[in-house]
């Protein structure tokens, strides 16, 4: 019976690797059959650097909205991502195991909570908090805020399995040889988990230049290039989500170069950081 059920169960394997394959790809074409005519019908540079943007006048530029985007994301990044991975090694390496179970579930119910939610807490909390700073509240240092919280769930999930996988052989020939436990961790630990690092900021990256409710909610949603972290901003996905509704003809095709200019990019992001990370080892090694 298991004779012919193996055959099977490696099909099913094969069928649903395929299935994801050609989803994949049929996202891909439906972001390409439209936004390639958009891009025709826009020029390539004036969609990208173009400053203004305004569907009733059939003028398409992203160049503020990409600003936007990089600096919400980017800011997200610097926050999220060293409170993930500190808040990590507390629980593996501090925090005593009667506790751990608490602090890990709390961490899995902040990776569920929807982004509405984070978005509504924004506007209740960072925004007011931020007006009282410099107005209107409703800005980029807002949305930094909220995405880099939403990403700190993800940041320790992935950290906490890298360090958990690192052997307590070798965190014990480190302190045999008088080095203090957060030294270990550094010296040991760190090293050893980098390429879960690598996966886990990539995941993070993607989370949060592609997060849209919350972002909407607490950013300001104004068109401009921002120069200061309390000027009001729209970023690519919140543009995308706010008009896709309504929008018809060479202003829907335009939001799908939209998205589609969005998962170019963080393929190319994804490549470079790979790459970064493969140089790096090469260097080391």
């Amino acid at each position: 019976m298991f004779k012919y059920l193996e055959p099977i169960i490696e099909f099913t394997f094969k069928l649903v690797a395929g299935l994801i394959f050609l989803l994949l790809l049929a996202i891909i074409y439906a972001m390409m059959s439209e936004g390639i005519p958009a891009i025709r019908a826009i020029g390539l540079w004036n969609f990208l650097s173009g400053t203004k943007w305004q569907p009733s006048n059939q003028v398409f530029g992203i160049f503020p909205m990409i600003i936007s985007s990089l600096g919400v994301t980017l800011g997200a990044i610097l926050l999220g991502v060293p409170t993930g991975l500190l808040v990590a090694i507390f629980i593996n390496e501090i925090l005593p195991r009667r506790f751990r179970i608490y602090l890990i579930s709390l961490v899995n119910l902040m990776a569920a909570i929807p982004s509405v939610v984070y978005g509504f807490w924004g506007v209740a909390v960072i925004v007011p908090q931020v007006a009282k700073i410099q107005l209107p509240g409703n800005s980029m240092l807002a949305a930094i805020l909220v995405v880099s919280l939403m990403i700190v769930p993800t940041m320790v999930s992935m950290s906490l399995s890298g360090l958990r996988s690192v052997s307590s052989d070798e965190k014990a020939a480190s302190l045999a040889l008088g080095e203090g436990r957060m030294l270990t961790v550094w010296r040991v630990c760190l090293p050893r988990i980098r390429s879960t690092l690598q996966a886990a900021v990539i995941l993070a990256f993607g989370r949060a230049i592609g997060e849209a409710t919350a972002v909407v909610l607490v950013a300001g949603n104004a068109v401009q290039i921002p120069t200061s972290l309390f000027d009001s901003v729209r970023t690519l996905t919140a543009n995308t989500v706010m008009e896709m509704g309504y929008a018809t003809g060479l202003h829907r095709q335009a939001l799908m170069a939209t998205g589609m200019t969005l998962f170019l990019f963080i393929i190319l992001v994804n490549l470079l950081l790979s790459w970064f990370m493969r140089e790096k080892r090469g260097a080391k090694s």
